[in-house]
């Protein structure tokens, strides 16, 4: 996995000559790789065209004939690809594209205007999304499917990210295609990796400050109930990218009075943010921590939930259990003795 989300280490990134003529495909701007070393706009040009070509179907009968008589006369290629594997445009070869295409991502500022104005990209990154859902019900989803879908999610990433596509990636409704697996419940490592990495396409949404569209787009779907359940039984990782999420919607003024506008909204935030304390006090999660006592100084901003809280803040945040966590931490210590003012609670000196 690669890439980084509000501070969240999501790991390593994911990791020439004349290209075509100006007419005959998507304009490729030329970057530089790490260490100096030159990225062509032709490579970038010909794994796009990899990814979104496709083998003719008198291709695939023919090399899965010729496959099938080197078969049954014991010979065949001794390594790589046959019949129409082999082919230009086929499984494994757009397979190669993504992934070479995930590794660029931090070469080219601009790969993400290339990837949504390039004609096929989008509709072939949807595609491999798609063509996992049959995987999720029953559980069958293989490492190798979980690696395959989350590379095509590292690319949606890039463009949800990009100021100049975020607002046509969020118009065109492309996250409502990563709720089926946000909605998954397994706890095997392929369905961690593709709920990790769907949630850091949406976290790259709402990452920017102006968030007020992006915010009431995800309001209208079921992006809370979807981020709390992660945030009560997902992995720490992905615990913090969802509370990020919720956290981006609390401070929005718009998500805020939408959350404390009836008392069942509420109690599922508050219940399941009091739960994750509960949890920190057992594994001294200090990076999950400050997220929780951020979402909890946002809603002591709304009168009705401030006056909810002086009931029901968790006594681990009103007394020093985690003193001794937030020792070096001086900016959650000031949100948490700021929090405890707001719910007019004496803070010791």
């Amino acid at each position: 996995m690669g890439g980084s989300l509000a501070g969240v280490d999501l790991g390593p990134s994911m990791l020439a000559a004349a290209g075509p003529a100006a007419t005959s495909g998507p304009s490729i701007p030329a970057g530089t790789g790490p260490g100096g070393t030159p990225t062509t706009a032709l490579s970038v040009y010909h794994l796009i065209t990899q990814l979104c070509q496709r083998p003719d179907p008198a291709s695939i009968i023919s090399a899965n004939k010729q496959g099938a008589q080197f078969s049954g006369q014991g010979q065949g290629p001794a390594t790589g690809a046959t019949g129409a594997e082999a082919l230009a445009g086929s499984s494994t070869q757009r397979e190669t594209a993504l992934l070479e295409l995930s590794k660029k991502r931090e070469q080219y500022e601009d790969l993400a205007l290339v990837l949504w104005h390039s004609f096929g990209v989008m509709s072939s990154l949807l595609q491999e999304i798609i063509s996992v859902y049959p995987m999720l019900t029953p559980s069958s989803l293989s490492a190798h499917a979980s690696n395959r879908v989350c590379n095509a999610l590292a690319l949606l990433q890039c463009v949800a990210s990009h100021p100049e596509t975020r607002v046509l990636f969020l118009n065109a409704h492309i996250p409502l295609f990563l709720y089926p697996f946000l909605n998954t419940t397994s706890k095997t490592r392929p369905f961690e990796y593709l709920r990790l990495t769907s949630l850091g396409v949406i976290g790259a949404l709402v990452k920017q400050n102006d968030n007020s569209d992006i915010i009431s787009f995800l309001l209208s779907t079921e992006i809370i109930p979807l981020c709390l359940r992660i945030m009560e039984t997902g992995s720490e990782l992905s615990k913090t990218v969802a509370i990020f999420i919720v956290q981006k919607i609390l401070l929005d003024d718009t998500g805020l009075a939408y959350i404390c506008q009836t008392y069942e909204r509420f109690y599922a935030v508050g219940t399941v943010l009091s739960n994750m304390v509960t949890q920190i006090v057992e594994s001294q999660a200090v990076r999950l921590l400050k997220h929780v006592v951020r979402c909890y100084l946002r809603l002591s901003d709304n009168p009705r939930a401030r006056e909810a809280l002086r009931a029901c803040l968790p006594a681990p945040l009103r007394d020093a259990t985690f003193s001794q966590l937030l020792k070096n931490d001086h900016i959650t210590k000031r949100c948490l003795a700021t929090l405890l003012l707001n719910l007019s609670d004496r803070v010791d000196s």
